[in-house]
C-alpha cells in the first residue's frame, strides 16, 4: 500500500484536476491573454495592443467610479451583515434562559432561525423583483405606501428609490443584507452550539450580562467563523452584478444608473464586452477584477487574523 499510495491518490486526483484546470485555470488565462488585445469579440481576427487596454482602465472615469462603488459595498454589506448575523444568533442561541434556570435562546428561537433563513432559499433574481416592487417610484411600491400612509412622503410626488443618485447604493445594500443575514445567521448559530454551556453558565453565576457574555465568550470563539463569512462576502461585495443589472435595468444597459451611480465592475464590463464590443478591454476589466478580489481576500484574512482561541 505505501508504495502505490501514490498512484492510487494521484488516479482520484487526475479527473477534478484536469476538469479544474481546463475550466477555470484556462479561461482566466485566456482572459488575460484577450486583455492585451484590441479583439472586439465577434472577430477573430485581433492584434496585440499590450498594456494599452490598462492604461485606458485608469483614465476611465465609469469604471473608476464603479470601483468606489465596490470598496463601498466591500465596507458596509460584510460589516452590517455580520453584525446583524452574530446579534440574533446570540439571541437565538444564547440570548435567553433555558428551562432549567441555565443559558439558552429566546423563546420560539427554532422558529425565528426558519423565518430568517427562508430568504436565503430565494435566487438573486427573484430577490431583485421582489425589491423592485418594494422600491416602485409610485405609491404602490411597499415603502413609498408605507410613508404615504405615515404623512412622511407627498402621494403626488413619491420617492424614486433606484433613481436617487445619493440613496441607490443604500437600496442595494439593503436588499444584499436582506438576503444574506439568514445564512450567516444560521452559520454562526452551527459554531455557537460547539460552545459549551458551562462556560455561559460559569460567565452568569460571576454576574456577566448579555453584553459581556458576547464579546467575552461569542466573538473570540467565533473569530474563524466570522473571518470566513467576511471573505465570502467580501467576494460578493466584489461582484453584486445580479441585482444592480436587475434592479436598475431600466436605466441603461446591464443597470448601473442613475448617470452610473449604481454601476459596479462586473456591470461596466460586460456593457464593455456585449453592447460596446470592446471585448479586450472587458477583458482587462475582468482580470482586474479578480486582482482585487484576491488582493482583498488576502489582505481580510491577514488583518483579521488572530491566536485562536481552545476550549
Amino acid at each position: 500500500m505505501r508504495k502505490g499510495q501514490y498512484r492510487f491518490v494521484a488516479g482520484f486526483l487526475f479527473a477534478p484536476v484536469s476538469l479544474y484546470l481546463i475550466f477555470v485555470i484556462w479561461p482566466y488565462i485566456q482572459t488575460f491573454g484577450y486583455s492585451l488585445t484590441d479583439w472586439k469579440g465577434q472577430s477573430q481576427t485581433f492584434k496585440f495592443i499590450g498594456l494599452d487596454n490598462y492604461k485606458a482602465l485608469f483614465q476611465d472615469d465609469v469604471f473608476m467610479q464603479a470601483v468606489w462603488h465596490n470598496i463601498l459595498f466591500l465596507i458596509f454589506i460584510p460589516v452590517i451583515t455580520i453584525l446583524l448575523a452574530l446579534f440574533f444568533a446570540f439571541m437565538l442561541n444564547a440570548g435567553g434562559r433555558g428551562k432549567a434556570g441555565g443559558v439558552g435562546g429566546v423563546a420560539g428561537s427554532q422558529f425565528y432561525k426558519v423565518v430568517y433563513f427562508f430568504p436565503q432559499v430565494l435566487s438573486l433574481a427573484i430577490v431583485a423583483v421582489l425589491f423592485n416592487a418594494v422600491y416602485r417610484s409610485d405609491g404602490g411600491g411597499l415603502l413609498n405606501g408605507i410613508l404615504i400612509k405615515l404623512g412622511l412622503v407627498d402621494a403626488e410626488n413619491p420617492m424614486e428609490w433606484l433613481n436617487e443618485p445619493n440613496l441607490v447604493l443604500w437600496m442595494l445594500v439593503i436588499a444584499v443584507v436582506w438576503h444574506g443575514v439568514g445564512f450567516y445567521l444560521v452559520l454562526f448559530s452551527a459554531a455557537m452550539q460547539s460552545i459549551p454551556r458551562d462556560i455561559y453558565e460559569a460567565a452568569l453565576i460571576d454576574g456577566a450580562g448579555r453584553n459581556q457574555s458576547f464579546f467575552r465568550i461569542t466573538l473570540p470563539l467565533l473569530w474563524e467563523t466570522v473571518q470566513t463569512a467576511w471573505v465570502y462576502l467580501g467576494i460578493v461585495a466584489m461582484d453584486m452584478f445580479v441585482l444592480v443589472s436587475s434592479m436598475t435595468q431600466n436605466m441603461g444597459a446591464y443597470g448601473g444608473g442613475p448617470d452610473h451611480h449604481s454601476d459596479v465592475m462586473s456591470t461596466v464590463m460586460m456593457r464593455n464586452f456585449q453592447y460596446f464590443g470592446k471585448s479586450g478591454y472587458a477583458c482587462a476589466m475582468g482580470v482586474v477584477m479578480l486582482l482585487l478580489t484576491l488582493v482583498l481576500s488576502v489582505v481580510m484574512l491577514r488583518a483579521t487574523r488572530r491566536d485562536r482561541v481552545e476550549f
